[in-house]
């Protein structure tokens, strides 16, 4: 049985495909690359290449012969319109090919009245496979804390959190926890993938702003309090960064408490708990 996973050079594709390895022979992974000139890691490992571009529905034709399984991770595009177009290719290539299995990316955001600009797309991507024939299971995940680790350097000196949350807590997920899921427990599992349902990915707890820059504080030896920013503040200072707007948009609905939700869906899905947030920044950070 071939599996193949979209954006296998991306955080998350590229630990799905890892996951993979350590379950099932590298022959039996198809890496999907945009760009096969980033992919030298993976052909280093031996791992079957094959370039695609999600606006062009004939490269994923090509692309998905001989698949069983898809892993789709999608593209990072804000762009509602293009990123149903990429799903609607994604499936129209996958039903050519005849592909059975499905194990899709969505996010935590997907609220009919969320006004994070892409949530309409995570609000239609399970109505729209439910309305194929496919076996599928989707990876709702929480928030990253991955990026969190990066970001310690400029809480620090700014002494505290800025999200414009207020008092809501957020909720997240480890991209490798992510990763796990999606690969050894949704790919590989043949009941949760008849299942056609949605399992949200979180840790066991969330965090409201004071709640994890105390964490950070412990964590850092640094004081990192909470000191919001407006929702219009926060999208001017990360403008330069190029989704200013567009992450500013995700936490006003952080504020309407659209970023929290609780699932024990992750332990059941692997059988241990995710990786706790305290844990993962006291392991990840380095001063």
């Amino acid at each position: 049985m071939k599996i193949a996973v979209t954006g296998a050079t991306g955080h998350l594709g590229s630990r799905v495909v890892a996951h993979l390895q350590k379950k099932i022979d590298t022959k039996d992974i198809v890496a999907l690359v945009h760009n096969k000139n980033h992919a030298t890691a993976l052909i280093n490992e031996g791992l079957e290449i094959r370039e695609i571009d999600f606006q062009k529905r004939e490269s994923l034709e090509k692309a998905f012969v001989g698949i069983d399984t898809l892993v789709y991770v999608a593209s990072k595009t804000y762009s509602v319109f293009d990123r149903v177009g990429e799903l609607e290719n994604v499936l129209a290539a996958v039903k050519k090919n005849e592909i059975k299995n499905l194990v899709a990316m969505s996010f935590i955001a997907d609220q009919e009245d969320n006004p994070f600009v892409i949530s309409p797309f995570y609000s239609y991507l399970p109505r729209r496979l439910a309305g194929t024939d496919l076996n599928f299971a989707i990876a709702k995940n929480s928030l990253y804390a991955d990026p969190l680790v990066p970001y310690l350097p400029e809480l620090i000196e700014r002494k505290g959190l800025i999200y414009p949350v207020g008092k809501q807590a957020m909720s997240f997920i480890t991209l490798e926890d992510s990763a796990e899921a999606m690969a050894t427990t949704m790919a590989l599992n043949e009941d949760v993938l008849k299942s056609r349902r949605t399992y949200l990915l979180t840790q066991s707890r969330s965090y409201t702003m004071p709640e994890l820059g105390k964490i950070m504080t412990k964590v850092t030896g640094h004081e990192i309090g909470y000191h919001p920013v407006s929702v219009e503040e926060f999208g001017k200072i990360y403008a330069a960064e190029g989704d200013g707007a567009e992450l500013a948009s995700m936490y006003k609905g952080g504020a309407m408490g659209y970023l929290h939700g609780l699932s024990d869906d992750f332990a059941h899905l692997t059988g241990h708990e995710p990786e706790a947030m305290e844990h993962f920044l006291t392991r990840s950070y380095h001063e």
